[in-house]
């Protein structure tokens, strides 16, 4: 599919997902919802574009390579293919991953098919590890803050032993490379098996070398990585701002330890239940049962997740937007950028 063609098709799905979207919700409760939140709808916004600007930082750490000057990218077009792909999530269906084929396709004239891949692959762990981490530390921040009984005892325990699993599971990652593993796995399974044999034999050498790359960051590239684990996970923390916010509009008495902890529970339900298309009714449940954990009003749940659902909707606009607009500028031969790439690689292994 060419380049034109890829963008059209995302464009039109994100159209449609956002008329049904903005239908689902109506006009007349949009409207009313933003001037029951008033000026504090400002700072709702607002703190995204804080959000996204980390977001973009570590996927910069990520991307670049000091050995490989086409590497890095000026910092504008990776905020907007961040802004975009985050958009493009925001309206998948399922498992809300379709903004990293997009990212891998506008990464891949400027580094190649492998080292976009991999770059985007590392980027997406790195964002669902700082949420293992906004776990653990909201597990302490409830053990220290809020009142606990067997039910909110037991609920840290799901939590911490979820986020352990994959905790592990991610470190195991970074250490082994997980592409190859991945097919393998899926080659055992009936109906997809035969057709993930085939991909992994064509493909072998490609995997491998997609897979070293993501065992380099970690061994090797160590600054970096935890540069972006860091900025990932402050990211994480500024993200309850929103929440904080909106509990001011409507006058709930919400602390920031507060909103740190619903902000993680509420995400912790919503991505247990992670097909559900822009968690749809998942979210307004997570919330209500979060705040009922901390004392306040289930009720105030409904309206949050209503504000963080026009506070999509402004953003995957703006996302749509800047997808017409060049998110990598275009340069060199592939081929040889994929050479480089290797043979940086190899003599960095040699090493």
């Amino acid at each position: 599919m060419g380049s034109k063609a890829y963008k059209s098709a995302f464009l039109l799905i994100g159209v449609v997902s956002l008329g049904y979207m903005i239908y689902g919700i109506g006009l007349e409760l949009i409207w009313l919802n933003i001037q029951k939140t008033g000026i504090w709808f400002v700072p709702v916004i607002g703190s995204w574009l804080l959000i996204y600007i980390l977001n973009a930082y570590a996927f910069k750490a990520i991307i670049q390579e000091p050995e490989l000057p086409n590497t890095d990218l000026p910092f504008w077009s990776v905020l907007k293919l961040t802004i975009t792909g985050y958009a493009i999530n925001y309206i998948t269906p399922f498992v809300a991953l379709g903004g990293e084929p997009y990212r891998i396709m506008e990464l891949k004239p400027e580094l190649g098919i492998n080292k976009a891949t991999s770059s985007v692959l590392l980027y997406s762990l790195m964002h669902m590890f700082s949420h293992v981490l906004f776990w653990l530390v909201s597990i302490l921040l409830i053990l220290a803050f809020i009142p606990v009984d067997n039910l909110v005892l037991a609920g840290c325990g799901f939590m911490l032993f979820v986020s352990l699993v994959l905790g592990f599971w991610f470190i195991r990652v970074y250490q082994k490379g997980f592409t190859v593993s991945t097919l393998n796995l899926l080659g055992k399974l009936p109906f997809v098996g035969k057709n993930a044999n085939a991909f992994a034999e064509e493909k072998g050498e490609m995997l491998l070398e997609i897979d070293h790359q993501i065992r380099i960051l970690y061994s090797e590239r160590k600054s970096r990585f935890f540069s972006s684990l860091i900025l990932e996970f402050v990211a994480r923390v500024v993200g309850c701002a929103e929440i904080y916010f909106t509990a001011i509009a409507i006058g709930l008495n919400m602390s920031l330890t507060e909103a740190l902890i619903v902000s993680s529970a509420s995400s912790l339900f919503a991505n247990l239940i992670f097909f559900f298309p822009m968690q749809l009714g998942t979210r307004e449940g997570g919330l209500a049962m979060a705040l009922s954990s901390v004392g306040l009003s289930a009720a105030g749940g409904i309206f949050i997740g209503v504000v963080m659902r026009i506070r999509e909707i402004v953003w995957i606009l703006i996302g749509l937007a800047l997808m017409n607009k060049r998110a990598t500028p275009q340069g060199g031969n592939v081929a040889e950028k994929e050479s480089e790439l290797t043979y940086a690689h190899s003599v960095a292994q040699n090493k």
